[in-house]
């Protein structure tokens, strides 16, 4: 029986410097595009990466890019699920045409509600002085989700942009069709038809069609990973992270 693990990349497989100050023997595992390093691997991921992908296929689920998941320096060979689900590589590295045309539907529907989420929190923050801005984020000439990140790197910041200017918009009948995600540094805008489980589903259909009867796995460490998990046969949920504190951590 083939087996597939279905694993998020930031904060699962490595994270930046400063989420593993304590740590030795790290090794660069993703670059900006500079060239410069932005996040590392520890000797356990290492070693927890190397026992997976000998046992099975891994297929990285990230929020990443196609540019982004380029500059991760690990050393996958099968489909890939980046921006949040939006799109589905195949393992020749192009998108599959049929998820893309689907996708593309339904971000074009979702696009008004985007705007109008950026008019929403860029005035709350002008309002209030904070520095950061909603980015629209693109993909393969797609319009997918929003995000906002504080340039100082202050998370409370954040928590009060979702708390003042956005709990009031998710509840109003544009904002119903799109959900939050904020993990750390990172505050994102999703429309609802936008996520990783969905894609997984899809591509698992796939999978299976291809190998008969599959075994697979999710791997993530947000809130926001835990749909996509839930749709494979197992989970995993790294220690010390979002999830696992909502989790086994709350146990």
């Amino acid at each position: 029986m083939k087996k597939f693990l279905f694993v998020d990349l930031d904060d699962t497989l490595f994270q930046t410097p400063g989420k593993c100050a304590d740590e030795k023997d790290l090794h660069p595992a993703a670059y900006l595009k500079d060239g410069s390093v932005c996040s590392f691997s520890t000797p356990r991921q290492r070693a927890f990466f190397a026992l997976m992908n000998k046992e099975m296929t891994l297929i990285p689920a990230t929020a990443r890019n196609r540019d982004a998941l380029s500059r991760v320096d690990l050393p996958f060979s099968s489909h890939a699920i980046i921006d949040y689900g939006g799109v589905v590589l195949t393992p020749d590295g192009a998108p599959d045409g049929e998820w893309l045309d689907l996708m593309r539907a339904d971000m074009a529907l979702a696009l008004g509600g985007l705007k109008e989420a950026i008019d929403v929190i860029d005035r709350y923050s002008a309002s209030v002085g904070l520095k950061g801005r909603a980015r629209l984020i693109e993909d393969y000439a797609t319009p997918f989700y929003i995000v906002v990140k504080d340039p100082d790197k202050q998370a409370e910041r954040l928590e009060s942009i979702e708390r003042e200017a956005l709990t009031d918009w998710i509840a109003s009948p544009t904002g119903q069709d799109f959900y939050i995600h904020r993990n750390g540094n990172n505050l994102a805008v999703l429309p609802k038809a936008l996520n990783k489980a969905r894609a997984v589903h899809y591509l698992r259909q796939k999978l299976q069609t291809e190998h008969g009867d599959i075994m697979t796995l999710g791997m993530g460490d947000s809130k926001s990973d835990a749909r996509f998990m839930a749709a494979c046969d197992y989970a995993i949920v790294p220690s010390g992270t979002q999830l696992s504190s909502l989790t086994v951590g709350a146990l």
